[in-house]
């Protein structure tokens, strides 16, 4: 069988159940899963198909649900959103940036709050329509393909209209130097926009987040209302953001 040809059966299977396993399509088409994951990995690129841990899913489970395989470092993330819950009262109005950090959130979010969630991420407004009390608003404009995030200037200028109680901002970097920053100009941009519309800015960071620095600058540390992390905010190893007057959670 031929590569193409191979590609368009896992396309096709990925298609119909939604979800496979590598070993599953390397028996069914009779090659190792080393070529299977060879393949997986050139689709995912293309953006036909999403790569999982041990498989593969479609696309279209990627944008209305995110599987559990896909959510990085999911036992620290859950902590994070257990802990930026605390920050929610009835009544709020919220915006959620991107990210799995976020969409643990809104997926960890208790059914009897009441709020008011502005968002540009696709996979977190559909999480938010399983809770019965939250009026969702998507914010809408160009799709980032990789991410399912909205961007461009529609976005921000939209957010420039907005006045929220809170925001909650998903971390790609931060460091005591820099501030938070990060890998996408336009994203960087629509983060800068957050702050500016929320009260409170609330940035959410793993740990394997601190200390780093990427290309543009979001805000700097004087700018950040609190930062949610994995850790116990007494950790050492959290010490010289605490001795620099964050607010850690």
């Amino acid at each position: 069988m031929k590569k193409k040809e191979r590609q368009q059966k896992i396309i096709d299977e990925v298609s119909i159940n939604r979800k496979v396993s590598s070993s599953f399509l390397a028996e069914k088409l009779d090659v190792s899963e080393d070529t299977i994951r060879r393949d997986i990995k050139e689709l995912d690129e293309e953006a036909l198909l999403t790569k999982v841990h041990g498989g593969a899913i479609s696309t279209i489970q990627k944008l209305y649900h995110y599987n559990e395989d896909v959510i990085y470092n999911r036992e620290n993330k859950v902590r994070i959103a257990l802990k930026a819950i605390t920050l929610i009262s009835d009544g709020m109005v919220i915006i959620m940036s991107g990210g799995t950090t976020n969409l643990m959130l809104a997926k960890l979010l208790p059914k009897n709050i009441k709020a008011t969630i502005y968002t540009y991420s696709l996979p977190i407004a559909m999480q938010l329509t399983e809770h019965p009390l939250i009026e969702t608003i998507f914010i809408g404009g160009k799709i980032h393909r990789s991410s399912m995030v909205t961007i461009g200037i529609d976005v921000i200028q939209y957010l420039s209209k907005l006045r929220v109680d809170i925001a909650f901002i998903g971390v790609s970097a931060l460091s005591l130097k820099q501030g938070i920053t990060d890998e996408g100009y336009e994203v960087s941009l629509i983060k800068k926009a957050m702050i500016n519309a929320s009260q409170r800015a609330v940035f959410l960071a793993t740990s394997n987040k601190l200390n780093t620095i990427l290309n543009y600058d979001v805000c700097s540390v004087n700018e950040i209302d609190a930062v949610v992390t994995d850790l116990d905010p007494k950790s050492p190893k959290i010490k010289d953001y605490r001795d620099a007057g964050l607010n850690l959670i």
